[in-house]
């Protein structure tokens, strides 16, 4: 399975410290394993899911969907619970 990243999620990511990177791309990784793992989202966001994992002490969520082929993981965003959801809508 192939891994996209939105402009989002770059911007996001590029900010994170190698530490910090290293977590996320374990992440990613269960994702691909699993790719159910993440809890599915109603409403505004139907079609994303959201994978909840620590990072360094802290609840940190990652936002993304599937491609209709099922051939690509498409990594939305990520960061904090905090206005999380909010932020997803608005993109």
């Amino acid at each position: 399975m192939k891994v996209v990243q939105t402009s989002t999620f770059k911007h996001q990511a590029k900010k994170l410290y190698v530490n910090q990177k290293v977590i996320l791309n374990k992440a990613i990784q269960q994702i691909l394993l699993s790719p159910e793992i993440g809890e599915t989202k109603k409403g505004k966001l139907i079609g994303i899911r959201v994978y909840k994992f620590q990072m360094i002490n802290q609840l940190t969520l990652l936002a993304y969907e599937l491609s209709s082929d099922r051939m690509q993981l498409i990594v939305l965003a990520i960061g904090a619970h905090e206005n999380f959801y909010k932020n997803l809508e608005n993109k």
